[in-house]
């Protein structure tokens, strides 16, 4: 085979391998011998072999898992979280140049910031005012990591672990509220019947009449028990009407 040949297919060869591809959610950081030249993509783009290198990145958004971290509240009160960190790189040149491994150091700062962030409250707020921790963790992780081209979209905490002692504390208290609650509404309940009850008597001190007719009521509701002896008082008030001038 002639040497010419052989030069030729050595080029050609050379240039296939050149040739990138990159999709539409990547990019290509490229390095002219060493030095950082610029940001490629997406489409085809032509990287020379020992003259320039190209890093790729991928700009859709990451699902990272925080493991469980050990947590003491404010209220001294000790639990295992985990979370999970939604997250896309936006500056590829920073998250190239400005750090080692942009995964693992998202994914330690996201460790820290989680218990650092929880620390600070007491162990209702962890169960209450999750959404609101969400925000917080998310702000101060996306603060952390804008120097590495990254914007973190949402943090989520997934579960709060708790000590079997701690459950059974709250489950107490949970009845205890439960009980406070269900006495509160009897008292009140107690204190509209009272109030009723002084409108009522109010009504029938105000008219006598009236007063008889309930205990004329009272005395239908008697007849129609299935007993044989009835006693019932009778009071002066209901009969005074009916004796006339010789029952005074």
């Amino acid at each position: 085979m002639p040497f010419g040949i052989i030069i030729v297919a050595l080029l050609v060869m050379l240039f296939f391998s050149a040739v990138k591809v990159l999709n539409e959610y990547e990019r290509g950081v490229m390095l002219n011998l060493g030095r950082f030249s610029g940001i490629k993509g997406p489409g085809i783009i032509v990287v020379w072999p020992f003259v320039q290198q190209m890093r790729k990145v991928d700009l859709r958004v990451i699902v990272l898992n925080v493991p469980k971290q050990d947590v003491i509240t404010r209220d001294n009160v000790s639990v295992k979280v985990n979370a999970v960190v939604y997250f896309r790189v936006v500056d590829p040149g920073k998250a190239i140049l400005q750090v080692a491994n942009v995964f693992d150091a998202t994914s330690q700062v996201a460790q820290t910031t989680l218990r650092s962030v929880l620390g600070q409250h007491e162990m209702d707020d962890l169960l209450s005012q999750r959404d609101k921790l969400n925000v917080d963790i998310a702000t101060i992780l996306d603060q952390a990591t804008e120097a590495w081209g990254i914007k973190v979209a949402n943090v989520e905490i997934k579960d709060v672990d708790l000590d079997e002692s701690m459950i059974r504390a709250m489950a107490k208290q949970a009845e205890a509220e439960r009980t406070r609650r269900a006495k509160i509404i009897h008292a009140e309940g107690e204190s509209q019947a009272a109030q009723m009850l002084v409108q009522a008597a109010e009504s029938l001190a105000r008219q006598p009449s009236a007063m008889q007719l309930r205990y004329l009521q009272t005395l239908a509701d008697i007849s129609h028990e299935k007993t044989q002896i009835i006693v019932f008082p009778l009071p002066l008030d209901l009969i005074k009407p009916l004796l006339g001038p010789r029952g005074e």
